[in-house]
């Protein structure tokens, strides 16, 4: 189990997406869809992207239920790690439209807002 949780870390099992081409394709309601920090609540409490809400990966996968299934899901973290780890939960229960946004430092880089 361990070999296999290294070997899903770091890749993600969703579309990999920038932070300009969510911003483009995905903010301000252009295209419907949830936006999920799957980081720590302590994380996310230090700063998240507007708009987020926090569903640790350590618990994503027993909260499926709060996660709309007829909308695109955009996932992130800290680096990347957790966000593709996160897309290949989803993917495995049959979410169809999953995008990693991998980390909340390419959005800051960017010049994108926190919160």
């Amino acid at each position: 189990m361990l070999n296999l949780l290294k070997s899903l870390m770091g890749r993600s099992a969703g579309t990999v997406i920038s932070p300009t081409q969510y911003k483009t394709e995905f903010a301000d309601a252009r295209k419907p869809h949830v936006l999920i920090d799957v980081r720590t609540p302590e994380e996310f409490k230090s700063g998240h992207i507007p708009g987020a809400i926090n569903i640790d990966v350590q618990v994503l996968a027993q909260r499926l239920q709060d996660i709309p299934r007829d909308k695109a899901v955009v996932l992130y973290c800290r680096s990347g790690n957790r966000s593709g780890y996160a897309a290949h939960i989803l993917q495995r229960a049959g979410y169809a439209e999953v995008y990693d946004l991998g980390g909340i430092g390419d959005w800051r880089a960017a010049g994108y807002p926190i919160r």
